[in-house]
């Protein structure tokens, strides 16, 4: 992934496609942070059967860039499930974050290995690749802001 340092805002690049690059590192990092030193039944853990697991957080958003990417781009078949929301007990925290760097690196693989950020997407009409990573940005903060308050909630951590 796009080297980010902890806690840090992405610094101004000359060109696009680096910035949008870190700054959706930057928000996927403060996702990851929520899971600091949480287990398995912890990560599942939703307020009265409310919000979304951490765990199903970090499945969503991984399924998210996999469908905007693969699909709209490579045009390959995807496939959207609510059960991404509530993963399988044999998915497990370490499987979910290895799948959500694994993800993250080839998006970004692609996203530097086209010319423009004007490819247009083929999943949707009107959308270009700029287009898509904006959308990843925001998907991604607003996931990230939900992680906070379902953290706080699960044992009053806040911040980073």
């Amino acid at each position: 992934m796009s080297d980010v340092r902890k806690g840090e805002l992405p610094s101004g690049h000359a060109e696009d496609r680096e910035l949008l690059l870190d700054w959706l590192a930057f928000l996927r990092e403060a996702v990851l942070r929520k899971t600091d030193g949480l287990d398995e039944n912890e990560v599942r853990w939703r307020p009265e059967g409310r919000l979304i697991s951490l765990l199903g957080i970090i499945n969503h958003l991984t399924h998210v860039e996999w469908r905007w990417i693969d699909g709209g781009f490579r045009n390959e078949a995807v496939t959207r499930s609510e059960e991404e929301f509530v993963p399988d007990p044999g998915l497990t925290l370490e499987n979910a974050l290895g799948r959500y760097r694994a993800r993250a690196a080839s998006t970004e693989s692609f996203v530097r290995s086209v010319p423009t950020l004007r490819l247009p997407c083929a999943r949707q009409q009107g959308t270009d690749l700029r287009w898509v990573l904006l959308h990843l940005i925001n998907e991604t903060a607003r996931h990230a802001g939900h992680a906070d308050a379902v953290r706080e909630l699960l044992d009053g951590v806040t911040g980073d």
